[in-house]
């Protein structure tokens, strides 16, 4: 090949390549869950760059990616209680960055997001609501406490980002005041207990009294009604009457019966009854000489 067929294919070799460079820097794509901020010569364009595919001018701008995406991460602050007690709070915190602050914290906060705003301010929300509690209280109330803290950490952020929840994993206290708060609350269910049993004897005797009460008061009833009215007696024993009419048998002793009973004892009787035996006659006696 000539000299002049090499320089030529070597020129078409390198136009190729600076086209190929060209596209590949006057290009950009943006992934789902992120917007894109333009920088161009040092200088951050107000406008988000939307996820898809763009142009842009090569080599002098570049695009950074944000994303938009809820996020999770973790921390742990150490607080104080309103009775001096340390606590150590394990929490994991929800956020987002909302599409109308991206070029916003990308050009006025460097870093992380959570690490530089939301951590600081609510590790500070947290040991500002603990301080109103005692320990006892932030242990049984966890879920005032937390939705307490996110209020107070949303007003602290403000607009710029977007926290979605506080999730409090676990509440540390020192061993000496763990067992501090078992045995009062121990006391407390102890405490809880008798009183249901005393309440419990109380509504029984109360229930007593108003019973002999009621009987009381029926026994004076029934006297007044039978002084104003002694047939009432009668009356009675004839409402009880079964219609049968009594019957005395007897000897000295009386014994009541009625005819119903007559006669089922006759009906025992005849079946096995034995005949009445007979006196033999008397034997004549020899006379005298």
């Amino acid at each position: 090949m000539s000299p002049q067929g090499i320089a030529r294919l070597v020129g078409v070799g390198l136009l190729i390549f600076v086209v190929i460079i060209m596209a590949s820097s006057g290009t950009y794509v943006v992934k789902p869950g992120y917007r894109g901020v333009e920088v161009t010569m040092g200088k951050v364009s107000a406008a988000f760059k939307p996820e898809g595919f763009g142009m842009k001018p090569p080599f002098i701008t570049t695009i950074t990616e944000v994303s938009v995406r809820q996020q999770t991460a973790e921390d742990k602050a150490e607080c104080y209680s309103s009775d001096l007690q340390q606590i150590t709070v394990d929490l994991k915190v929800l956020f987002r960055i909302p599409e109308a602050s991206v070029v916003k914290l990308f050009q006025d906060f460097y870093g992380d997001p959570f690490d530089s705003l939301i951590a600081p301010r609510v590790q500070e929300a947290l040991k500002e609501v603990a301080a109103l509690q005692s320990a006892e209280q932030i242990v049984k109330n966890r879920e005032q406490i937390k939705t307490r803290s996110l209020e107070v950490a949303r007003r602290k952020i403000g607009e710029l980002l977007v926290i979605e929840d506080i999730v409090i994993q676990n509440i540390a206290l020192t061993k000496e005041l763990e067992h501090a708060i078992e045995a009062k609350m121990v006391q407390e269910q102890e405490a809880s207990k008798s009183k249901y049993f005393q309440q419990r004897v109380q509504v029984e005797a109360d229930t007593a009294v108003i019973k002999a009460r009621g009987e009381a008061e029926s026994i004076v009833i029934r006297g007044d009604a039978l002084k104003k009215n002694p047939e009432f007696i009668d009356l009675q024993i004839v409402d009880k009457w079964d219609g049968f009419a009594p019957v005395v048998i007897g000897g000295g002793d009386k014994v009541m019966l009625s005819l119903q009973e007559i006669e089922r004892l006759k009906n025992q009787k005849a079946p096995n009854a034995t005949p009445i035996p007979t006196q033999p006659a008397p034997t004549a006696r020899p006379a005298r000489r």
